[in-house]
């Protein structure tokens, strides 16, 4: 199982008075890049936070947003006693002052009261700010494991594009074999002709000079160990992607080596139809070389 470095994963949450939402999101990078953004009054979260994503993610540009609110009014009515004291003192100054003066005033009514200012209130809520942390990194078990889903179906869709990509170097690989063989045979009749017109016209070469420059000229024209080597890179990232896992350094280290067995192979051609195979493989090295970029 491999996965991708790209991924998100959102979610909402709340424990009265306050509710969050989470949002993670990830693209590709050389390392493990972490930014998290969460508020700085919930004790030990983002070192939490971070714990978790470290051991959850291996590599990417990872950024992790946390954003919450407290509930404005949160909790049960309750009197102001002094409030409600106040002002019964102050009813009861006035119904004095009336009643001097002459003037009959109607009773006050309790619904009255409690509809002057201050005489009823929200009673505070004590936060728990160290519950609040232990839900908040609960749940964040949730977000990553959403987010690691993403990743890793993405990392299946991968692993299916770069197995049939490895197919193809294979097929390439088995092409430029079969060429190199007929080239290696129309070769060696072009070099003993030229050769024979070579030795009917100068005297005096040395066997074993020409001899050496013979072999120089047969290894430069040899393709026998760029298609072993890439018949071994083939295997090798097989094997990788088999063994899943974060495997994107080991299979972007790779790639420069079918990057540089294909370039030789090219350089080695001398011939159109090979020098065409290994334009095809360095294409199809290339998009895979691509596919690899996204894998952590």
């Amino acid at each position: 199982m491999i996965r991708s470095m790209t991924g998100f994963a959102a979610k909402s949450g709340a424990l009265s008075p306050h509710s969050w939402s989470w949002e993670l999101r990830a693209v590709n990078g050389k390392g493990l890049d972490l930014r998290i953004r969460v508020p700085d009054w919930v004790p030990g979260l983002e070192a939490a936070l971070r714990k978790a994503l470290g051991a959850g993610v291996a590599r990417g540009n990872v950024t992790l947003g946390l954003r919450i609110v407290r509930e404005e009014g949160a909790g049960d009515l309750a009197v102001n006693e002094n409030q409600l004291a106040t002002v019964l003192a102050a009813l009861g100054r006035i119904e004095a002052a009336a009643m001097d003066a002459g003037v009959s005033l109607a009773p006050s009514k309790a619904t009255d009261i409690v509809t002057m200012r201050g005489v009823l209130e929200q009673a505070a809520i004590e936060d728990d700010n160290e519950a609040l942390a232990k839900t908040l990194v609960v749940e964040f078990e949730t977000v990553l494991a959403d987010f690691n889903a993403m990743r890793t179906a993405e990392g299946s869709a991968l692993a299916t594009v770069m197995h049939n990509q490895l197919d193809q170097i294979e097929t390439l690989t088995s092409e430029a074999a079969a060429l190199g063989q007929t080239r290696a045979e129309q070769m060696a009749k072009t070099l003993r002709r030229n050769l024979a017109r070579v030795m009917e016209n100068v005297d005096g070469i040395e066997p074993d000079r020409i001899a050496a420059e013979l072999a120089l000229i047969a290894v430069k024209a040899d393709i026998t160990e760029e298609i072993d080597r890439l018949k071994a890179h083939v295997s090798a990232a097989r094997d990788l992607l088999a063994q899943g896992g974060p495997i994107g350094r080991k299979l972007d280290f790779l790639m420069q080596e079918f990057n540089r067995e294909a370039n030789t192979l090219c350089a080695k051609a001398q011939n159109t139809d090979l020098i065409r195979v290994g334009l095809a493989l360095k294409a199809v090295i290339d998009q895979l070389r691509e596919q690899v970029q996204n894998v952590e």
